[in-house]
């Protein structure tokens, strides 16, 4: 049975390569240019018909929002203050597991390792010392989802991950009881607010 696939790929790619070789082979018919055609461009040859073609940057339309009310106004704009809030952080916190990660991937030895986690789980707590404990419950909650988004994997995964099932327990206990959840995963159809106000929050034009 592997041989029988084998087969059928190097078949596939001797067809290919055939087809590739007929185009490159065809007599190419290029358009005539005008007096003002002085910009060099990419060509296509389609059956010796060389099609000319530039590649375009991709352009995001938006459709204009319409408020049914002053208070769904307000509370978007509650939103959108919140999300950009926040989302600094849960980038942040992308970056420093990212090196996490890649930094364990270098060391074998069990403490060394360890003291990469607490390197890591040291510089979170001052962050969160000095700056995401003025955050209020509602930003929180948004901090939990945007990890999971920017992460792929949710703040109760990666302590769990990082420090162990019993850690990760108690500190969902912890959120719970002032009002958060570490479990919070994100999806973009539900979030559609949120995902709108990060797409064109200019974080990722970069």
């Amino acid at each position: 049975m592997k041989y029988y696939r084998l087969f059928i790929l190097f078949s596939v790619i001797i067809a290919s390569a055939a087809v590739k070789a007929q185009e490159s082979t065809a007599p190419a018919i290029w358009p005539k240019l005008g007096k003002n055609d002085t910009i060099r461009v990419a060509a296509t040859n389609d059956n010796g018909y060389m099609i000319p073609w530039i590649g375009l940057n991709e352009v995001v339309i938006n459709g204009v929002r319409i408020w049914h009310s002053p208070e769904e106004r307000a509370a978007y704009n509650r939103l959108r203050y919140n999300v950009l809030k926040v989302m600094p952080y849960a980038l942040y916190a992308k970056r420093r597991y990212e090196k996490l990660e890649s930094d364990l991937a270098t060391v074998t030895e069990k403490k060394d390792q360890k003291k990469l986690v607490k390197d890591c789980d040291n510089e979170i707590k001052n962050m969160f010392n000095t700056e995401i404990k003025e955050l209020t419950i509602t930003q929180g909650q948004i901090l939990t989802k945007l990890i999971d988004r920017e992460l792929g994997r949710t703040t109760y995964d990666i302590v769990k991950q990082t420090k162990g099932g019993f850690a990760a327990f108690s500190y969902q206990l912890v959120a719970r009881v002032v009002g958060h959840n570490l479990k919070n995963t994100y999806d973009p159809v539900q979030e559609r607010d949120i995902e709108s106000i990060i797409v064109n929050s200019g974080y990722y034009q970069q």
